[in-house]
């Protein structure tokens, strides 16, 4: 017998079995035909990219055959170009992510809630910048030679442009990902369970490997997802690292007007990510994460580290170091840079002082914020249905449905992007360069982010606290709001501060889709760094990161408090 199973047997009757799941309990008692036409038309909106893939493939012609178009050697090779990448960062931000989680939630490390918000911040980095930023402190003369050399005599660095570049950013600004959707699931996790593990004799080590990391599965697996799903579509760390994938050669086919071949080769990511979530359902399982019963909430008790506090101590501050304050000092060193050599000179093409140069930056500021924040709305209501749907009535159709919101968020932005542009020249000329499509691109591109935070909050509220509500006359929508939704909320809030953290750094779609003059921040960066102007990028950059620090902060403190 496991420990899960035996720590479970001992508990009883508070909590049911992980490993076999039982299958008699009472159902959702919302209609099924409500959530499905629900779901069913979130998945539709999601369908309209592969719609318009799909449209411009056939339009191919027998000009160009797709087959050896997609069977070319270099094709195939950008493809295990992608998949490693996808595959190494994954696994390194899971090592990274899962014991941060752990140390910052259940442990008496020292400033556990400053390291929980510091670990959190890099997810606010936009790739383009972070890559950015690595470029010049790392290569072969880079910041970092520069410093070396009068003390040690370093005169070249070894190169990391290729795979090591790429692998490294993707992995330092992606691992949040994993920490967010662990750290809310540790959130959940009822103290009774450790307590009946210590019962049994085991360290709080090994309560951890063969209890408490279990137990996270589906936090792992849907954050792990998320950031394999993230490495597919980036462009702007393997850019500026000079690694081909899937995105780069799909970015520079459309800069040379070939739409039909960057249309063939992004149905591959399509594919790629369908297996993706294939293998992923599958390494589900069947077993069950919630209590049977309703027992009595307790605040859990940290973990004495006792020997080994300093050392995770050193080993948190590490990854805070090199992803969050490393990136930072070298955009302050850039805006200094900026600052002293007359920062302001051009803002949006006017002459001005370095004071209203920072001024001028409020407006794309608060088009970042507004458009940001009504997206993480709209994403979570649209998500609410297909997590419903995929744990409160498991099926063939619910798993279908999740599966195709996860698909967009594989594909590079820029072509989610000139889909809606296709939609909406074509079907709905009104919303064409208007807000409601913008967020529309928004809302599709980071859905996967809230469905895999809802469906994770949702897995560890039993079915029988809502069907004890039914037996009390109450109404399903009175259910939700006074048992389901407050149970959810801080996976309901993790999966929104995602989005809205997403969108704040989102630029392909946002510069093809933005209303006329609606300027972010995001568009302020790429504008700079694409004319060389990089010390005018670090004052945006460093605004964008504010504003985005603050709701995660935020959130990460009410985690702490329930």
């Amino acid at each position: 017998m496991s420990v899960i199973q035996d720590v479970y047997g001992r508990a009883k009757p508070a909590f049911g079995r992980i490993t076999k799941p039982d299958w008699s309990l009472p159902q959702w008692s919302w209609g099924r035909s409500g959530l499905v036409l629900t779901a069913g038309f979130v998945a539709g909106l999601v369908l309209l990219v592969p719609f318009y893939l799909i449209v411009r493939t056939v339009g191919m012609g027998v000009d160009i055959d797709i087959v050896n178009v997609l069977l070319k050697a270099r094709t195939l090779t950008v493809l295990g170009n992608t998949l490693l990448l996808a595959a190494s960062v994954t696994l390194a931000a899971t090592a990274v992510a899962v014991p941060l989680a752990w140390l910052t939630t259940c442990t008496d490390l020292p400033a556990k809630r400053l390291w929980a918000i510091l670990a959190a911040l890099p997810l606010v980095l936009p790739s383009y910048v972070a890559a950015f930023v690595f470029v010049s402190i790392l290569t072969p003369k880079g910041l970092l030679q520069q410093t070396l050399y009068p003390l040690i005599g370093i005169e070249r660095l070894p190169s990391l442009f290729g795979f090591p570049g790429a692998f490294l950013v993707l992995t330092l600004i992606s691992y949040p990902y994993i920490l967010l959707t662990v750290r809310a699931a540790l959130q959940r996790m009822d103290p009774a369970l450790n307590e009946a593990a210590r019962s049994l004799g085991l360290s709080p080590w090994q309560a951890f490997w063969r209890l408490t990391l279990p137990y996270l599965r589906p936090a792992v697996v849907a954050g792990g997802l998320l950031v394999a799903l993230y490495v597919l579509r980036d462009f702007g760390a393997v850019t500026m690292w000079q690694y081909s994938t899937f995105t780069r050669v799909i970015y520079n086919r459309y800069l040379g007007y070939k739409l039909d071949t960057a249309a063939s080769l992004a149905l591959v990511l399509v594919v790629v990510t369908a297996v993706i979530l294939f293998y992923e359902s599958r390494s589900r399982g069947r077993g069950r994460y919630n209590r049977l019963a309703v027992g009595a909430g307790r605040k859990r008790r940290s973990t004495q580290l006792g020997k080994w506090r300093w050392p995770a101590l050193v080993f948190v501050g590490s990854i805070v170091l090199t992803s969050l304050i490393i990136p930072t000092a070298g955009l302050l060193y850039w805006f200094w840079r900026g600052w002293q050599q007359d920062f302001g000179v051009r803002v949006l093409g006017v002459p001005t002082s370095n004071v209203q140069s920072l001024t001028a930056l409020l407006q794309p500021a608060w088009n970042s914020v507004s458009a940001s924040f009504l997206a993480a709305l709209f994403a979570m209501l649209l998500a609410l249905p297909v997590a419903i749907l995929v744990v409160r009535r498991p099926g063939k159709l619910s798993s279908l449905f999740e599966r195709i919101t996860y698909t967009s968020f594989a594909l590079p932005g820029l072509v989610v992007a000139l889909a809606l542009v296709f939609f909406g020249t074509n079907v709905a000329g009104s919303l064409y360069q208007t807000l409601p499509l913008l967020l529309l691109a928004y809302a599709i591109l980071f859905l996967p982010q809230a469905v895999s935070a809802q469906r994770t909050s949702f897995l560890q509220v039993s079915a029988c606290l809502e069907e004890a509500g039914r037996s009390l006359g109450r109404t399903p929508l009175h259910i939700f709001r006074r048992i389901t939704l407050p149970l959810i909320w801080p996976g309901v809030l993790a999966g929104g501060a995602l989005v809205f953290l997403t969108c704040m750094k989102e630029l392909p779609a946002t510069l093809i889709l933005s209303p006329i003059g609606f300027s972010t921040l995001s568009t302020q960066v790429w504008t700079n760094i694409s004319e060389a102007f990089f010390a005018r990028a670090a004052a945006p950059t460093l605004l964008l990161l504010l504003l985005s620090s603050l709701p995660l902060a935020l959130l990460t403190l009410r985690e702490e408090q329930h």
